[in-house]
């Protein structure tokens, strides 16, 4: 009697990131079959299964619906070239409001300081927002903390803020009633007003904020700031992107670190700290390498010899695991460092590479025996291209004259770091430096900043526009004197909602990339992953370049239709709208802001709501879809009314979805009793209609041929989700319609299908001892169904290696494998030997470089059949595609054991991670640049000598 056993196994990968991307596979295993008897198996089980998803999602009542108002419409072809220049205006339009806004920010703190005088002695009570409404044990408000009103705003992502009034934050190194503070926040109030205008101009405004040279924060809405766990305010906005973006120009730089036997102990700890906290103030649009030195000259990363790389998020932060592994030895001989440096920045500089602005060396010791001016000589003077900037660590003085020497002839800044507390302040004195000769011209530049995620905003992915505020007193313009930054955040969807999903199309999405190309918004960035159950950005969210997401596919016409008017349809309890998207405006108007997309749209065509902005074209496409699909309601009640619990039990779900984003579904089980109950809510985001993309089972659908069964199985609780694509012509006009099914009636149809056609059916549970993952793969791949492809990409994280089997769909292209990176968890590469005392949340957070395994699907092969050699035997396989479906079924023989096969691991290569970091992108340069100006004292360089200098130019 033959024996064979039906199994579901599945890849420990996530559903987009399984090698087989699209297909659902059915597995027996069994000594031997004729192909011709399995084809009559999966034609058998493909009727049954034909059979229950037309009957019950209404597939063929939804056609003919469409097809009986077919005559009434027209296909009204878009301009895709068109399209992106009108989002492109909109936008445009968008962001110049929020300009706007930020220049009446600069315009009242100039001259606000141009009218205020400074006062040493002043006394000035102010809302510190980490002391607000704080009392002390007398019941009495404390200093700087009186009564301060908040309330939850919806705007806000309902935090408790105050929409009237800022306050101020400031780090806990800053004293808060420091004579240059006080002044500074005096004068400062008269942003209030302004604030508060901007907001009423513009609701669609976020947080509005100035960050002080001087270290204090004005925030509005004000809110409470609160500590970290070590009771610790570590937020300071001189650090901060658009702070030092909008100060400065771009920037070419190259550290040199002093490594000699003399900078042991704390001397090597304030150095490594002063590099990071450098590193700190770079951007994407700054480039920079790290020398260190002691008996000879060495990159701390070989990879980047003799260059400059980008500073971008990922190359900041791997200098700065590099940094920690530094190690004080040997003597130092800094000429032979200073005179690389300058041949890197001559050689980036002449050959149009790096930032093309302002170059300048960083020079972190303990002393310099002499004053190198024969380096200088050869390498940067007349010109002085090249400012050198030193930091003298240690009290140590003895070799101070030397040190500031260098900084003061190379138009640089000298300063001296005795302890950590002192390396903030001192570090960013560099960049009121390279700001001067764009304070003297008064040039207002408008800077947007890389996406970057803003906790209080439940991590939601925003951008950042600043400018810089000058002093406009005479008897300072010379000085050149930065006042701070202003700036306004704007979250990336506010832009995505002006390039509607309805309007791009199922295959069509918007996406927006910086200057750098790199990504601020794409379907494909995901840039959270899973810690426990905390979600948190993952390190490189924000230094995803274009080239990792986008895959070259076909063009593709955006089509409209036309509009059709029934409010009655709108108001069935079975329908539901994608609240995410933008039938009206619900934000600007507080009023508005409660109401749910649908219940808009209804006020809206009663008129109840006449203010209401609302996009017509797409209220006329989903009142058309409401009245189409309208029948569906009483077909599927009937249903449910008439079906019998015995034969159909398992059967949970009908749903519908249409492309202006309308959803019908009805359950034929009570709520309690359905498999997926997270199945079409707001929690299932990839099963709704968001923003970023439609559901997961339309997209699927539109990817298959007309009138085929889409199946998905969804692992995680037994249940599926299968869904029918009902389109009858490519260019038509369409809507998928699915039901959701439990595996056991699948299972149950299953064994009935091969009774009817005599099938050998003693069943009996046998063990599945080949490797499942391998061995599938060896079988697909030798049978031709399947193209194995090797994607060699940057993979940033990916779950465990080991496969197993699991049922998916089938891909009929590469495309889905650019998600591959963007799972929920993140990448743990093993670190290399010399780097094993790292510390452990370095060694996870890394990104991975590989080349993936991909089986892209050969639909044209309909049925295959063959051996697999594995090792002493032969494993017998036949493969059966099922009719109207992305199913296949797989019979393979049980007496053979393949486990000898390999699991498939993506390939790690290291020089291929050396090419990406230290790769020179196709970018745009930021359109401006300060590098220098006549104006700018040369003498202005820090400490006595400063003042010789001065003195001597005088007498000249």
């Amino acid at each position: 009697m033959r024996s064979f056993v039906l199994r579901k196994m599945e890849f420990s990968l996530s559903e987009e990131e399984s090698n087989f991307t699209n297909s659902e596979l059915l597995v027996l295993i069994f000594p031997f079959v004729l192909p011709f008897r399995v084809k009559s198996w999966a034609d058998a089980f493909g009727g049954e299964l034909y059979s229950i998803a037309t009957k019950y999602s209404g597939s063929l009542l939804l056609q003919k619906k469409y097809k009986d108002v077919e005559p009434t419409l027209k296909i009204k072809e878009v301009d895709g070239l068109e399209l992106v220049k009108k989002f492109s205006e909109q936008m445009e339009s968008m962001l110049r409001r929020k300009v706007e806004a930020v220049e009446r920010l600069v315009e009242a703190a100039e001259d606000a300081d141009l009218n205020h005088e400074y006062n040493s002695s002043l006394e000035f009570d102010y809302y510190n927002s980490l002391l607000i409404n704080e009392k002390d044990e007398n019941d009495n408000y404390v200093e700087l903390g009186d009564e301060f009103i908040l309330e939850p705003n919806e705007h806000f992502n309902n935090l408790l803020v105050n929409t009237t009034y800022s306050d101020i934050q400031l780090p806990t190194n800053v004293y808060n009633k420091d004579p240059d503070i006080l002044n500074g926040v005096y004068m400062s109030e008269a942003l209030n007003p302004v604030f508060v205008d901007n907001f009423e101009r513009d609701p669609t405004l976020t947080w509005q904020y100035f960050g002080s040279s001087t270290g204090f924060f004005r925030l509005y809405p004000g809110i409470k700031w609160l500590p970290d766990e070590n009771g610790v305010i570590s937020f300071d906005c001189r650090n901060r992107g658009w702070y030092i973006q909008a100060a400065t120009s771009p920037k070419d730089i190259v550290i040199i670190v002093d490594v000699s036997g003399s900078m042991k102990g704390l001397r090597m700890t304030i150095a490594k700290h002063t590099i990071v906290t450098i590193l700190d103030t770079l951007g994407e649009n700054d480039f920079v390498n790290i020398i260190a030195y002691n008996d000879y000259v060495h990159f701390i990363e070989p990879c980047f010899k003799g260059i400059l790389v980008q500073a971008d998020r990922d190359n900041r932060e791997h200098f700065k695991q590099l940094v920690e592994e530094l190690q004080a030895k040997g003597v130092g001989t800094v000429n032979k460092a200073l005179t690389e440096s300058f041949k890197i920045l001559r050689e980036f500089r002449d050959a149009g590479q790096g930032g093309l602005c302002n170059q300048a060396i960083m020079l972190i010791t303990d002393g310099a025996v002499e004053d190198y001016e024969a380096v200088f000589e050869k390498y940067n003077w007349p010109d002085r291209k090249v400012r050198v900037f030193t930091y003298l660590i240690g009290r140590e003085v003895t070799f101070a004259p030397n040190v500031k020497w260098i900084a003061c002839n190379n138009k640089g800044y000298y300063t001296q770091i005795s302890t950590l507390a002192d390396v903030q302040e001192n570090v960013m004195e560099y960049l009121h430096v390279l700001s001067r000769p764009m304070v003297i011209n008064h040039d207002h530049d408008i800077i947007w900043t890389e996406a970057y995620m803003d906790s209080a905003q439940s991590l939601l992915l925003m951008t950042t526009v600043a400018m810089p505020v000058f002093s406009k007193k005479n008897e300072t313009r010379s000085h050149g004197i930065l006042l701070g930054v202003v700036g306004s955040d704007v979250p990336l969807r506010e832009l995505l909602k002006l390039a509607p999903r309805y309007k791009l199309g199922v295959h069509g999405y918007a996406f927006l990339n910086t200057n750098n190309g790199y990504i601020l918004s794409h379907p494909d960035l995901r840039p959270l992953y899973k810690e426990g159950k905390k979600l948190k950005p993952k390190p490189n969210y924000n230094s995803v370049d274009l080239s990792e997401v986008e895959w070259e596919d076909r063009d593709e016409i955006v089509k409209g239709r036309l509009m059709w008017n029934s409010l009655h349809d709108l108001l069935q309890p079975d329908l539901s709208l994608a609240n995410e998207w933008i039938y009206c405006i619900t934000d600007i108007d507080p009023d508005h802001r409660k109401l749910s997309q649908l219940e808009a749209v209804i006020r809206f065509l009663t008129g109840e709501e006449p203010d209401l902005e609302c996009d017509e074209e797409l209220v006329q496409e989903v009142l058309f879809d409401a009245v189409v699909t309208a029948p569906m309601e009483a077909y599927w009640t009937t249903l449910a009314l008439n079906m019998s619990m015995e034969s159909e039990g398992g059967i949970e779900m009908a749903f519908l979805g249409t492309r202006a984003g309308l959803m019908r579904s009805a359950l034929y089980v009570g709520s309690e009793k359905l498999s997926n109950r997270k199945f079409l809510t707001r929690k299932d985001k990839e099963s709704i209609f968001t923003m970023d993309h439609f559901p997961l089972w339309y997209r699927r659908a539109a990817e298959h041929p007309p009138g085929s069964f889409i199946y998905s199985i969804v692992s995680e609780d037994d249940s599926g989700n299968f869904s029918l694509n009902a389109r009858r012509e490519k260019r038509r006009r369409w809507a998928p319609v699915g039901v959701q099914i439990k595996l056991e009636l699948l299972q149950r149809k299953f064994w009935m299908a091969m009774q009817q056609v005599g099938a050998p059916l003693s069943v009996q549970a046998t063990q599945c001892s080949w490797s499942a993952g391998a061995g599938l793969q060896c079988v697909m791949h030798s049978g031709g169904i399947f193209i194995r492809a090797a994607v060699k990409f940057i993979l940033k994280d990916f779950g465990r290696a080991s496969l197993v089997l699991e049922v998916q769909p089938v891909p009929h292209t590469l495309m889905q494998t650019s998600s591959l990176w963007s799972s929920d968890r993140v990448c743990s590469p093993l670190p290399p030997p010399h780097a094993a005392h790292r510390h452990k949340k370095h060694d996870t957070l890394q990104p991975c470089d590989t080349e993936y395994p991909v089986f892209v699907y050969e639909p044209a092969i309909k049925e295959t059949n063959g051996l697999i050699e594995c090792g002493d035997c032969q494993k017998m396989f036949v493969a059966q595609q099922i009719a109207s479906s992305n199913l296949l079924l797989l019979v393979t023989d049980a007496t053979c054991d393949c486990s000898i096969f390999p699991p498939v691991l993506p390939a790690h290569n290291a020089s291929v991670k050396c090419d990406r970091m230290r790769s020179q992108k196709l970018r745009r340069r930021p359109d401006t640049c300060h590098a220098f100006h006549p104006e700018v004292q040369l003498w202005d360089c820090r400490g006595e000598l400063r003042a010789l200098i001065h003195l001597s130019s005088l007498f000249i």
